[in-house]
């Protein structure tokens, strides 16, 4: 399954818009915005360096943590009395959980873009048919397959006698 490639400016210019959307009415604290828009500038400087893993990998570990601290935030500061809030209340309040709703989306996608720079897949999500690169799969049977060589050693030679393997 071939995932579609997504440009990282697009991920950062919709986090942005949703989390300035979800900041217009003042019900969350001002670390929900700290942490939203450090994040976005983590997503910067992984554009402005294309090549750096470190970037690409900040951003991604940026996100998994705003997951987590954007669930906190919203059961400790969400309005009770849902029957008399405003509509921009309301717009601010959707706005923010879509953000947190595409946020996995997000960390997968820079996952992807993690592994088209170069590192290390760290993750291996097999049964979502992702995550294998099966261009170095060798059969066992392969006939260019050589046995491991090891040096030889004469028992006679060294004057010791060769370690017994335990089997």
């Amino acid at each position: 399954m071939e995932v579609p490639s997504v440009n990282l400016k697009a991920i950062i210019l919709v986090h942005w818009l949703l989390t300035t959307w979800g900041c217009l009415k003042p019900w969350l604290p001002p670390s929900y915005t700290w942490s939203n828009y450090s994040v976005l500038a983590l997503g910067v400087w992984a554009v402005a360096q294309r090549d750096s893993l470190d970037a690409i990998l900040m951003f991604l570990w940026g996100l998994l943590l705003t997951i987590l601290t954007d669930i906190v935030h919203f059961g400790v500061y969400y309005p009770r009395d849902h029957d008399s809030l405003e509509d921009l209340m309301r717009f601010s309040n959707g706005m923010a959980i879509f953000s947190l709703l595409l946020k996995p989306l997000s960390c997968f996608l820079a996952h992807q873009m993690y592994r088209q720079r170069g590192g290390e897949d760290a993750f291996r999500f097999g049964w979502l048919g992702v995550g294998q690169d099966c261009s170095a799969y060798q059969p066992i049977d392969a006939s260019d397959v050589r046995p491991a060589t090891f040096p030889e050693v004469s028992p006679l030679s060294s004057g010791k006698a060769p370690p017994s393997r335990p089997y």
